[in-house]
């Protein structure tokens, strides 16, 4: 009775397995966007804490705070150690005459914590050199073009020369600036500024010390606020839900492929229940009971789900990863909630259509088959 007419079975499938890619890739793409807003803390792993001005928000709304500040957060009692870093925005000059905004983060001037830990071109070394820069590999893609070498390039940053030294590899920012690293004095001189330039403090905790009681200690001791690297790194994805409309917008495009596979699913298994009446009035005139009838139905409309949601789910992973080349999609993965959460979409789906194309069947008379 399913698959007896070829064109209304797979538009069946196709509604579902619309439905299913519609909303699984959206939400992935939602996720993995939001996500972004926690990349330039998760890019310094090797900061347990992130000290910043009150007024900072997250790792791009940010207040500078008086270089003491470095001193206070060293004296507090479970601090390991503690570097200054410097970020902020800048306009750069490529050597064709392009302008191109930029991150550029400054980091500890002796150690060079705050650094990625993937370079993929130049040591760390380098950054000891005159004018120096680190470049992250998308973003010299960008200013260079794909398939020229960056490095011994030259930049007109804030009317400073400097040098491209090295690459690194990095996940992209919610803004997909261009970012660059050099050392804090020299990102003091690239950046003209106030009186107070330092941008962050990141700390190290010693072994075995809570890190939520030395955050709060660092905020009582210097007013400052102290933050875990996860919860700094939720600031930044909270800092975009809340001030853009990203949610909004993605959220009436998983609504539309909801209302589309409810629309082309109802729609065509009303089709295929009509064409069937005769059949459920004759299973019906022989003693078929209505439950059994709700169970046949439902047994189909489980199956054209099940196909349906693999094809769907099948084809959003296919898109996710085959574009994993692609630098708007760099470090894009599906979590596991996702395919859960659609799955339950489309039993939701499949199940109200077939109710409702079913109430047709449950009143038809076994005589009016005889008719």
């Amino acid at each position: 009775m399913l698959t007896g007419d070829r064109q209304k079975f797979f538009g069946l499938l196709f509604g579902v397995a619309f439905s299913a890619l519609l909303i699984s890739q959206q939400l992935t793409i939602f996720v993995n966007l939001i996500e972004r807003g926690a990349t330039p803390v998760y890019n310094v792993p090797t900061a347990d804490i992130w000290v910043m001005d009150r007024a900072s928000r997250n790792a791009d709304v940010t207040f500078p705070m008086p270089s003491t500040a470095l001193d206070k957060v060293r004296s507090v009692e479970g601090v390991a150690w503690a570097v200054p870093m410097l970020r902020a925005n800048a306009n750069v000059r490529t050597p064709e005459g392009d302008l191109e905004g930029v991150s550029l983060v400054g980091v500890d001037d002796g150690t060079l914590i705050g650094l990625p830990e993937n370079i993929i071109k130049g040591p760390r070394e380098v950054l000891y050199e005159p004018d120096s820069l680190l470049i992250d590999e998308i973003g010299a893609a960008r200013l260079f073009g794909p398939d020229v070498d960056p490095i011994g390039m030259r930049l007109e940053l804030n009317d400073r020369r400097a040098v491209i030294r090295g690459v690194v590899d990095i996940d992209p920012s919610f803004t997909s600036q261009v970012t660059l690293y050099t050392r804090y004095s020299n990102a003091l001189s690239f950046i003209p500024g106030t009186r107070n330039r330092m941008t962050f403090v990141i700390a190290k905790a010693e072994e075995d010390e809570p890190l939520k009681q030395i955050t709060s200690r660092i905020s009582e001791q210097t007013q400052l606020s102290a933050r875990t690297r996860d919860e700094f790194a939720q600031d930044g994805v909270d800092f975009i839900i809340e001030n853009t409309g990203i949610p909004i917008n993605f959220g009436i495009t998983v609504a539309l492929g909801v209302v589309v596979g409810i629309a082309i699913v109802g729609l065509t298994f009303s089709l295929f229940i009509r064409d069937n009446i005769k059949q459920f009035g004759a299973l019906k005139a022989i003693g078929v009971t209505n439950n059994k009838i709700r169970q046949m139905v439902a047994a189909q409309a489980l199956l054209v789900g099940m196909i349906g949601y693999g094809f769907g789910i099948l084809g959003a992973v296919v898109f996710i990863y085959g574009n994993a080349e692609v630098p708007d999609f760099k470090g894009f993965y599906v979590p596991w909630e996702i395919p859960v959460a659609t799955a339950v979409v489309v039993l939701v789906i499949i199940l109200l259509t077939g109710w409702l194309a079913l109430r047709s069947v449950l009143k038809t008379e076994p005589a009016e088959v005889f008719r």
